[in-house]
């Protein structure tokens, strides 16, 4: 079973949560959505996070913390890449979702978005937005359309809001749209 969690402030409280739980984690393998390309020991950090709440006390890591810090080599996407298909499909896809409705690190008006988008994207690429801060690695929409179940996490009025006008613009204006009809909703105000 694959778990492929996002990062952010909103799945903190569910990894706590699921790290609690008497699960049998040798059959799960978790990875990240993305990643940014800071040192692990960042506040920023995804894996951090990863490792902090959800992978307390637990010896098997997810594919993005083997390849720390975050490659910066196309030869170390191509690994990355190739790690990931040995793990598809997901088998439970967790996403967060911005209020500018990027989700994973697929935001609007980053440079590469229209390749991360297309139905022939790699699993892993490299992206730069502006509004994402520093340069990321993420996952790409055939694999995050392909997850067998995919649930969104979203807080707030300001989330909710992006995520119902989301269903009638594009994908480029609004990432998270690649999901919409196969994710399952979870909205806390």
């Amino acid at each position: 079973m694959t778990l492929c969690v996002p990062g952010g402030t909103t799945p903190g409280p569910v990894f706590d949560i699921l790290s609690g739980l008497d699960l049998d984690w040798a059959r799960v393998w978790v990875m990240l959505n993305d990643e940014r390309w800071v040192d692990e020991t960042s506040p920023r950090s995804n894996t951090a996070l990863l490792r902090n709440r959800l992978l307390r006390g637990l010896r098997r890591w997810p594919i993005w913390c083997r390849f720390t810090p975050p490659p910066q080599r196309p030869r170390r996407l191509e690994e990355l890449s190739h790690g990931v298909r040995s793990a598809l499909p997901l088998t439970v896809l967790m996403l967060g979702m911005g209020a500018d409705m990027h989700t994973a690190s697929l935001f609007p008006g980053a440079d590469r978005l229209a390749e991360a988008l297309a139905p022939d994207a790699p699993p892993v690429m490299a992206l730069r937005a502006e509004a994402a801060g520093e340069p990321r690695i993420t996952l790409t929409a055939p694999v995050l359309r392909a997850a067998m179940h995919c649930h969104l996490l979203i807080t707030g009025a300001e989330k909710r809001a992006a995520l119902e006008r989301a269903a009638s613009l594009p994908e480029t204006e609004a990432p998270v749209r690649i999901v919409l009809s196969n994710a399952t909703i979870h909205w806390a105000p």
